[in-house]
């Protein structure tokens, strides 16, 4: 999980702020007001290899918490198990044979 924290600030740090800002500033409605930059976040973070080898091997984990998301928009705090079993599912995926630096997507 740090590793693919570290790309998406490497590589989508502008994208990752506006989406943060926007959830912070609408705490019970941030699900519809912040789709869009939510989906600059996906297509940033959708093509470096390391995340889209984390996002496959750990769809299922990924899935949960983001079902956890949508079902507790007002209280996403409530998803944190749903976090950590994501995070170490990522924690053990192998990335060894990845490049560790990529473009950043347009």
């Amino acid at each position: 999980m740090q590793a693919a924290m570290e790309i998406k600030a490497r590589f989508c740090h502008k994208e990752m702020e506006k989406y943060g800002a926007c959830v912070s500033s609408n705490p019970s409605t941030w699900q519809e007001k912040c789709h869009e930059l939510k989906l600059k976040v996906a297509h940033c973070t959708s093509s470096h290899p390391v995340i889209q080898k984390i996002r496959t091997d750990c769809a299922g984990e990924f899935m949960r918490f983001e079902r956890c998301l949508r079902e507790n928009q007002t209280a996403a705090q409530a998803c944190s198990p749903e976090v950590a079993r994501f995070a170490a599912c990522a924690e053990t995926v192998d990335i060894s044979a990845l490049a560790t630096e990529a473009p950043q997507p347009s």
